[in-house]
């Protein structure tokens, strides 16, 4: 890494928060750095839909005045933030990746993550890109174009998260807000090399309600664990709105992440059972999780047991996907993504028998990941059987796959069950791109998954581009 990873751009945000109560560094400078490191470089990769700098620099203001006070006012004072375009937030236009939204409505409220990251001091600096409507595990849309790597600009960063990771990666803010329905929050960490964590279903509170239900979080995505596990605890305050959100637990999931993994009983599946995934990348994770049978976890390759459940995951997606069009005018349903419209029609298409079959299923899958967690406190799987693909394409392979979940077998499963999961990255390919590694615990054990996150990178501590890798 070059000097530039030295840049106030690239401290945790946890040491932001220090060097501003010593009054060594001001989060005027910081905000203005991240602004300025944006319009040097997001050019080149398109993460942001939208820039507040007038907003950000007010509010980076207000927070230095505070701290001249010796009055910081919350964990996150100070720090830069960034919100994914379909998560609402308070003044701006939420326009979800779509030509078919309005173009001047700014929200009237937060969504509950951005209320508390607000509440705490952080500095909301702009808005990241997604796929319209956050369909599919990548990065473009008819609105905003396409989102790239910063590993590598001609391919994809994943999604739908994907503006929210590459801002993560390349230090535009030191803090992001993204949603993972089927991966959109692990996708993007794995595919860029940061670190994202869905925490368990009713953890963080959401509002409005996403159009596909229990399968919907929000998450972080940081360029460590320690930030990401500071931006949970704010993030899992109560809000009233979420009336399926778990009662409020004032841990602080920064507690135990020196505590390591060892004695932890840990099953290894390289496949899940039953996908298929690149040499490379297997030998990659398999020797990742080498790192944490040397800190003296217990490691046993084993699957846990279920066969591919994307069909009862696409009753859900699909069914989510029909509400979603359903709700724009007929006559601008031109205008959207041709593979969202297609997944819709799927939705409509969709009896109430096979969608009750579906939440039977899920309900079963439930139930054998719980019995699997009695013998095993951690489960860990590759994040993603292939390395990022070419960036504006929705398929890696047209030949043998049909959407998005044909080459994101790894994901899904863990928003279905509503467990937590998060991916840390674990090396990188001959090419230069990242590969993630999934690490999942028990129901309510978000605690526990974090402490395993921690301990794999103090072992490997994760790298950073220190500008995009642009192809030629």
């Amino acid at each position: 890494m070059s000097g530039e990873t030295t840049r106030t751009c690239y401290l945790p945000a946890a040491r932001l928060a220090e060097l501003y109560e010593l009054k060594t560094l001001s989060p005027v400078e910081v905000v203005k750095e991240a602004l300025a490191r944006i319009a040097d470089i997001d050019g080149h990769v398109n993460a942001y839909c939208l820039v507040d700098e007038e907003a950000a620099l007010a509010a980076a203001k207000v927070s230095e005045d505070r701290y001249m006070k010796g009055e910081p006012h919350g964990l996150a004072d100070g720090v830069p933030v960034s919100v994914k375009d379909i998560v609402l937030t308070k003044g701006h236009t939420v326009r979800r990746g779509s030509r078919t939204t309005p173009e001047n409505a700014p929200d009237r409220f937060d969504c509950p993550a951005v209320g508390r990251l607000r509440e705490n001091g952080a500095v909301i600096i702009g808005r990241t890109t997604t796929p319209e409507y956050g369909w599919k595990g990548l990065c473009d849309s008819p609105l905003t174009g396409i989102t790239r790597n910063p590993w590598d600009t001609s391919k994809t960063p994943g999604g739908s998260s994907g503006g929210a990771a590459a801002s993560a990666a390349l230090g535009m803010a030191h803090l992001n807000i993204g949603t993972d329905g089927g991966g959109s929050v692990r996708i993007p960490a794995a595919f860029t090399g940061v670190f994202g964590f869905k925490a368990t279903f009713g953890r963080v509170p959401v509002f409005p309600p996403s159009a596909m239900g229990t399968l919907s979080h929000v998450g972080p995505l940081t360029r460590t664990v320690e930030d990401a596990a500071m931006m949970l605890n704010i993030m899992v305050q109560p809000d009233s709105r979420d009336w399926s959100a778990l009662p409020y637990d004032p841990w602080d999931f920064r507690t135990g992440l020196d505590l390591g993994v060892r004695h932890l009983s840990v099953a290894f599946s390289p496949s899940l059972g039953y996908a298929k995934v690149d040499p490379e990348v297997a030998a990659i994770v398999a020797d990742g999780v080498k790192v944490l049978e040397a800190q003296g976890a217990m490691i046993e390759e084993v699957d846990p047991g279920f066969d591919d459940p994307k069909e009862m995951f696409s009753a859900h997606w699909d069914l989510g996907a029909s509400r979603l069009v359903d709700k724009v005018p007929q006559d601008l349903r031109s205008q959207m993504d041709p593979g969202l419209l297609q997944i819709a029609e799927r939705g409509r298409q969709l009896t109430l028998a096979r969608y009750a079959d579906a939440v039977e299923a899920r309900v079963e899958l439930g139930r054998k990941m719980n019995l699997f967690h009695d013998t095993y406190d951690l489960l860990v799987t590759p994040a993603m059987p292939i390395p990022a693909f070419m960036a504006g394409q929705d398929l890696a392979d047209p030949n043998t796959q049909n959407d998005w979940m044909d080459w994101s077998p790894f994901t899904y499963p863990f928003n279905l069950t509503g467990q937590p999961a998060c991916v840390v990255p674990c090396g990188f390919t001959k090419a230069g791109l990242p590969v993630g590694l999934q690490i999942v615990g028990r129901h309510y054990a978000d605690p526990l998954v974090m402490q395993a996150a921690s301990a794999f990178e103090k072992t490997r501590p994760f790298q950073i581009p220190d500008a995009p890798n642009v192809a030629h």
